[in-house]
């Protein structure tokens, strides 16, 4: 667990190494185990998650926790429709991914199918492996979240800027994450099983708990790019 800081001048090179090394360990689990997180622990999760800067501090996410008897009522709903191929986004997945973005797609689409033992001819196995992101790779909490109807790109931003505090601040305590954009692939059907307003829309889900490290899907390792590769300096 990283060590805490009342502010910023009392950081040290040992806290700024504790938190590289915890975000460079982040990475998306597709494994857990049945244990629950304690009710006052997750609070506490969601309340570091909401530090997280916002465009004129709007905090435009809205946020919705599954656990216990709702989420398994929303994976069965997911997999009766997303799984059958029924699909309502409220925001278009439409990317075609070409050059360095789709080999690093393909790159780890094989990582992940040989750990599961799944070939490039086994139909079954391939579908079998997809219905899991719709049960939360057996996760026993999962959120949802959710932006106003007059949010736009700005606002989306704002809402993976909390997503990433929040696997980070799970993260510091232990627990696991699996970020999917899948789970927004009927927003009608979420809304739906949360009884919320048409207003609130749907950009994505993450599925959270403790790792379950036997598992060999957790043990794979994308490659990530080099600084010199995406970023510039200028003087």
């Amino acid at each position: 667990m990283l060590t805490s800081v009342s502010n910023i001048e009392k950081t040290t090179p040992e806290f700024a190494q504790q938190f590289a090394d915890m975000a460079r360990s982040r990475r998306s689990i597709r494994a857990f185990l049945p244990d629950r997180i304690e009710p006052g622990l997750l609070e506490d999760i969601f309340s570091v998650a909401a530090t997280a800067p916002s465009n004129c501090n709007t905090q435009p996410w809205l946020v919705h926790v599954l656990s216990g008897a709702s989420r398994d009522a929303m994976s069965e709903a997911l997999l009766k429709t997303i799984g059958e191929g029924e699909h309502a986004l409220d925001f278009p997945y439409d990317a075609k991914y070409d050059g360095v973005y789709r080999r690093r797609q393909v790159e780890v689409g094989k990582m992940l199918y040989q750990a599961l033992g799944v070939t490039r001819e086994d139909t079954e196995g391939k579908r079998q492996a997809f219905l899991r992101n719709l049960d939360f790779f057996d996760a026993p909490h999962v959120v949802f979240l959710f932006m106003p109807d007059w949010g736009g790109i700005r606002e989306a931003l704002d809402i993976g800027i909390y997503a990433q505090n929040l696997m980070l601040a799970m993260l510091s305590h232990g627990i696991a994450s699996c970020p999917q954009t899948i789970l927004g692939y009927n927003a009608e059907v979420v809304r739906a099983q949360l009884n919320i307003e048409p207003e609130q829309k749907l950009l994505f889900g993450i599925s959270f708990g403790y790792e379950d490290k036997s598992c060999p899907e957790n043990q794979i390792r994308p490659t990530r790019a080099t600084v010199a590769e995406s970023v510039r300096f200028y003087d």
